[in-house]
């Protein structure tokens, strides 16, 4: 097991482990204490993930190797803390996004009431970057769902189809790989609780298994045309594309519109709503400051969803 700390005074603008991975962004990382999405923030718990990676998915994460690997941080005395079954720091700074400069991110919203208070109320909410495949198959499986019952079906499918890992005295389950999904059948996805979504998670593993596809390879496109190529998977429609762009593939400008975001459309920036997804989108995007807007969504949201 290896071990090491980042100082969380090394991070414009900190970092907020809770809000970060309890927001509704990330169904790949758990707590030690098995609270997820309880609303409970103290005694700087432990959060982990596992990742056993395809090829394709290995060159968007930095890790020595196809895994599978474990790790597991917290926030306590003023440091990011780790563990992992290897040297974790690259992997961390990238999954979790240290390196972004929140505080020059912040100075470039907008400065508009609701703006302002949602990045007041979560200051250190970083945006992840999730593997494309494990990262797809949760926004899948998200479809008419709370944030709790997708974080529920996305540790199901790792404790029945990933591969154990043991870290110290605990074995943890990776995300399954394409592979391993592909070789499902869709009853049994049906019996974990997939329900409908269970044929658009086997034929979407199907496609990458067979090499027909990938989400990563929509990187590097134009914004637009990168969601265009993410539709071509069984179950991704424009919402949760975006959403893949977004929390895994680092296109900071997507908006995902969902039940929440559409709803601050109405309330809030009834001129943005221009009928389609593509042109609402559109203009909420312009109107949360463009390349940032993302960021700004992903405040947004957390602060709606978690606000008294």
């Amino acid at each position: 097991m290896e071990t090491g700390s980042i100082p969380l005074s090394s991070l414009p603008g900190g970092f907020d482990a809770h809000a970060t991975l309890e927001s509704g962004q990330s169904y790949l990382w758990r707590r030690e204490d098995g609270r997820m999405y309880e609303g409970d923030d103290d005694g700087s718990p432990w959060y982990y993930t596992a990742l056993s990676l395809d090829e394709q998915d290995t060159t968007a994460v930095p890790l020595p190797d196809r895994g599978p690997h474990a790790i597991r941080m917290r926030v306590a005395d003023d440091a990011v803390e780790w563990e992992a079954t290897c040297d974790a720091h690259d992997s961390l700074v990238h999954l979790l996004r240290l390196d972004d400069d929140l505080d020059a991110i912040v100075a470039d919203a907008p400065d508009e009431a609701l703006i302002s208070e949602a990045y007041d109320a979560h200051r250190g909410l970083r945006l992840v970057r999730d593997p494309p495949f494990g990262c797809t198959v949760s926004f899948i499986c998200s479809a008419q769902m709370r944030v709790e019952r997708i974080h529920g079906m996305v540790s199901t499918l790792a404790r029945e189809y990933g591969e154990p890992v043991a870290l110290g005295d605990r074995t943890y389950h990776s995300f399954p790989t394409p592979d391993r999904l592909a070789a499902t059948t869709e009853a049994e996805l049906r019996d974990l609780g997939l329900g409908y979504r269970a044929p658009y998670v086997q034929r979407t593993a199907e496609m990458v298994a067979a090499g027909e596809a990938h989400p990563v390879e929509a990187t590097g496109l134009a914004y637009e045309d990168a969601r265009e190529y993410l539709t071509r998977f069984v179950g991704v429609g424009d919402k949760v594309a975006d959403c893949i762009l977004l929390f895994s593939l680092g296109y900071d400008e997507a908006i995902p519109l969902d039940t929440w975001m559409r709803t601050v459309v109405s309330d809030y920036y009834p001129d943005c709503d221009r009928g389609s997804y593509a042109e609402t989108s559109r203009a909420l995007r312009e109107r949360f400051g463009g390349r940032y807007a993302g960021y700004v969504q992903t405040y947004v949201f957390h602060l709606l969803r978690t606000r008294e």
